[in-house]
């Protein structure tokens, strides 16, 4: 069975940071991109961020500059490095891949969400 497991969520005052990972399980996957999506209490989920398996990343406006993904392909493993946070980055963040497993697929893989949460 695949999965997408988070770790690193919390809570930071604002301008601090933190750092999510996101390391996927199963034998045989494909998963490409990888990235990060992140809901916040009342809205839909939106994009964050995402990196493609050569490394292209591609990031939403309102975190370009704070923000930075990174990936190791080798080890189906993200980051999710953020700086400067905000009280508006407060959500709970998904990974995300879309995964091919046994030439199955693609489809769409989720982690079970991380809390993060930027005081004032």
């Amino acid at each position: 069975q695949v999965q997408l497991v988070e770790s690193g969520g919390g809570s930071v005052q604002s301008g601090g940071s933190l750092r999510l990972s996101c390391a996927a399980s199963g034998s045989n996957l494909i998963l490409n991109p990888m990235g990060w999506y992140r809901q916040a209490p009342g809205k839909q989920r939106e994009l964050v961020a995402t990196i493609t398996s050569g490394g292209i990343t591609t990031y939403a406006d309102s975190v370009k500059g704070r923000f930075t993904i990174s990936r190791d392909s080798a080890e189906n493993t993200i980051s999710l490095q953020m700086d400067a946070m905000k009280p508006e980055d407060t959500a709970v963040f998904y990974c995300y891949a879309k995964a091919v497993k046994d030439f199955f697929g693609p489809y769409d893989l989720w982690g079970q969400g991380t809390q993060v949460t930027v005081s004032s």
